[in-house]
């Protein structure tokens, strides 16, 4: 085996980790996705009751569509934030071969640039946590439809 083969080989065998990483990232993505098409379902549902709703109801319609909006804006930054970090890792990767075709010594750069990642990828899950913490208040169920026992 030649040389740079070789290295090539073993380049290939350093990235595995970085590509598995991207596979659990587009599994979180499919997550965002799923969770952001059963919000808009929601939205569009509560827009065609909105019109004709009065009093409490009405009141109740506006909130939930202010909530939605909020969970709407907090999903997408989510996402934002999973693709930017998919695209730094994307960026490791080809940073790797790059270096080793041309045998320049960037593993500073390779470092900042996972690190730059990851920081990515945390801030895309704490986004998430919040849209979840959210989507929480959306079904919480008002204590007047409880019919609880006074006593």
């Amino acid at each position: 085996m030649s040389p740079m083969l070789s290295t090539v080989a073993a380049t290939i065998q350093v990235s595995i980790a970085p590509v598995f990483l991207l596979a659990g990232i587009a599994g979180i993505l499919n997550v965002l996705i799923g969770r952001m098409a059963r919000v808009v379902d929601r939205s569009r549902k509560i827009e065609q009751l909105h019109p004709v709703s009065k009093g409490v109801e009405h009141d109740r319609h506006v909130w939930e569509l202010r909530l939605i909006d909020r969970r709407l804006s907090v999903i997408n930054k989510s996402i934002w934030l999973c693709v930017a970090s998919a695209i730094l890792i994307c960026l490791v990767v080809a940073l790797m071969f790059g270096a080793t075709l041309t045998h320049l010594d960037i593993g500073g750069v390779v470092a900042v640039t996972f690190i730059a990642s990851m920081l990515l990828l945390t801030a895309g899950l704490v986004a998430f946590l919040v849209e979840v913490r959210l989507s929480l208040q959306a079904v919480h169920i008002r204590e007047e439809l409880l019919e609880r026992d006074p006593g």
